[in-house]
């Protein structure tokens, strides 16, 4: 065993301390593939400044820039303090916000933010415009490379323009999902009306706030108009649909909460309590709350957060000697709910009747959801469907958010998967065949249908997502026409009834390799013709080229590789404004001419395939 002595002591400096534990600073890394990956923390805490100026009254306009993996961020604020910059881009612990009382209602009071990015960045350009005169500055993973002494004069209006590229050190292969920032952007200007966007010739901006993201968000018409109440330091909007569940955005200020907290738990249980004294009925609250869509934003002083992501908000009080969270959304809502209730009765009537027909449909279900338990029951004790992991996405554990479970196909590709597993993290569920299409079905199958409830309560997520217990549900299908229609029976199956996995960036689909190309010396594996191409390139026309039919022909030393930290995920998105029920009524429903026309005409013709089978051909002769 090592001596401990003085010289086991060491002090790092910021940056090493940040790029040795880059998780305590801004969460999983990941590659992209998931919305709560690194490199968009790295970006929100560029743009979290941006807005802060704009709240502070300075700049209406951000632009972002996406370059070939790179982002640039310029705003039209005041522009940092030129004999500040130094201090700004890379000293820990300094910011404007300690004691500025504009400043109590910001996420970002900890002064690490941009420092972050720059240590975690491969290039870090940081520039600011102020008064005419203008200073800039560039960095390698935290290490100045060109540092401008003296400020020079500028006709660029005020304000700061960063530019960083992930270290691909730390964040290996990794891909800005486009999608994603998108829906940050939109979150950002629902949340700061006036604000505009512009993002890669496209411009986010928004003049009603939260009724403008429920309005542009729900793809159906909603039961009754959207309620849209603000207040000091709140603002709320909420309507019901007709899907199953809850579906809830929640913000602190200014910051998108996902995993909810506090103030989100206050919303829920006064929502319950509103509508009861407004009906005189004591009404259940899962028939109250069923197929509710809401969204709050709360401003809270100096908020705590469960973790340095800042995705769950863990204060109880709206400041530190102010009242409780649950008591400020309490009051808030029993007043406006009642009032909005009885200026509008045909919501009211409305709501009223959707209470009574989710009461109606649990009452139908309660028979057989209680045979189901059983079942699942049993099923516990000896599920040959399940190889279940040590660690679950609802405990407190370190690595709660690498769960995963892969949703597989047949014993030869769950026994492939099984065996290359990481036994702590990593749960595998296996499926007899192609699994029923449910499209138009009741929530009754979910029950009726062994595999399907034997799912829902691996996932534990028959009553929300709060208890989902694998942070990443991966379909992992072969890539023939058969393990594609497998993934298209299960996305319904989620989308009909349980979208919020959707919605919330869990489900993803496995990406695996269709060739190996090796020699004696070197193995390279290809998902694609242009990377059997370059592999074939590289190891020569002596190579051997094994082209996989299908998961079980992957051997459990190859797919360890395949389902570890070189893994492959395309994430299953939900585009804005899409509507689920159309989708699925056009994919999964009885209009089989529309589908065949549809088919007819997208094919690709025969002339362009035949054309890229030559050309590729020639390649690999001249190879």
């Amino acid at each position: 065993m090592a001596e401990y002595t003085e010289d086991s002591i060491k002090t790092l400096e910021w940056k090493e301390h940040i790029r040795l534990r880059p998780g305590m600073y801004i969460g999983k890394l990941g590659d992209g593939s998931s919305p709560d990956d690194g490199i968009y923390v790295l970006l929100k805490e560029v743009i979290d400044n941006a807005i802060d100026e704009f709240v502070m009254g300075h700049g209406k306009i951000i632009e972002v820039t996406l370059d070939d993996g790179a982002v640039w961020v310029r705003d039209y604020g005041r522009g940092i303090p030129l004999g500040k910059l130094m201090d700004c881009a890379a000293k820990i612990n300094t910011g404007a916000k300690y004691d500025s009382e504009a400043f109590k209602k910001s996420v970002g009071l900890n002064g690490v933010g941009i420092k972050a990015v720059n240590a975690l960045s491969e290039n870090f350009n940081i520039q600011a415009f102020r008064e005419g005169k203008t200073k800039d500055l560039v960095f390698s993973r935290g290490e100045i490379t060109k540092d401008c002494k003296r400020a020079y004069k500028t006709v660029e209006p005020d304000g700061t323009e960063l530019g960083f590229r992930p270290d691909p050190k730390i964040f290996p292969k990794y891909q800005f999902q486009e999608e994603y920032l998108e829906k940050m952007f939109r979150y950002y200007s629902y949340l700061n009306t006036g604000l505009t966007i512009k993002f890669n010739g496209k411009t986010f901006r928004s003049k009603n706030g939260l009724l403008d993201l429920l309005t542009e968000t729900i793809s159906e018409e909603p039961l009754y108009p959207i309620a849209h109440l603000t207040g000091p330091d709140i603002e709320i909007a909420f309507t019901h649909g007709q899907q199953y569940g809850e579906d809830y955005y929640s913000f602190v200020n200014g910051q998108h909460t996902t995993q909810g907290g506090t103030h989100l738990a206050a919303f829920r249980e006064a929502f319950v309590k509103a509508v009861r004294d407004f009906y005189g009925k004591k009404y259940d609250a899962a028939d109250i709350r069923g197929a509710i869509i809401a969204a709050i934003s709360v401003k809270v002083q100096e908020p705590v957060f469960e973790s340095q992501t800042k995705t769950k908000l863990g204060s109880t009080h709206m400041a530190p000697d102010g009242q409780t969270v649950r008591t400020f959304i309490g009051n808030f809502v029993a007043k406006e709910i009642d009032n909005h209730l009885h200026m509008f009765p045909d919501s009211a009537k409305a709501l009223e009747t959707r209470i009574q027909q989710a009461e109606q449909e649990r009452k139908d279900l309660k028979g057989i959801q209680k045979l189901a338990r059983e079942r699942a029951r049993k099923a516990k004790i000896n599920n040959s469907k399940l190889r279940d992991c040590r660690v679950h996405l609802d405990t407190k554990h370190k690595k709660r958010e690498q769960t995963t479970i892969f949703i597989t196909e047949g014993n030869s590709a769950s026994g492939t998967i099984g065996k290359a597993r990481d036994v702590d993290t990593q749960a595998v569920f296996s499926l007899k065949g192609k699994p029923l299409n449910c499209f138009g079905l009741s929530k009754k199958v979910v029950y009726e249908n062994e595999e399907f409830n034997l799912l829902q309560h691996a996932l534990n997520i028959e009553d929300g997502m709060e208890g989902l217990r694998y942070n990443r549900v991966v379909l992992a299908t072969d890539a023939d026409v058969d393990g594609m229609h497998i993934r298209l029976l299960l996305v319904t199956f989620f989308l009909q009834f349980f979208s919020d996995l959707i919605k919330q960036g869990h489900l993803y689909i496995l990406q695996t390799p269709l060739f190996r190309v090796r020699n004696k010396k070197i193995t390279r594996y290809c998902y694609s013709d242009q990377e059997r191409l370059a592999a074939l390139k590289e190891c020569g026309k002596s190579a051997e080229i094994t082209r996989f039919k299908g998961l079980g022909e992957i051997d459990g030393k190859e797919m360890s590789d395949f389902i570890g930290s070189n893994i492959r995920l395309e994430p299953v998105i939900i585009e804005a404004g899409s509507s689920i029920k159309e989708m699925l009524t056009f994919y999964m429903g009885k209009n089989t001419q529309d589908r065949q026309k549809y088919i007819i005409e997208n094919l690709r013709v025969e002339e362009s395939l035949d054309a890229e089978t030559a050309e590729s051909e020639t390649m690999e002769e001249a190879v």
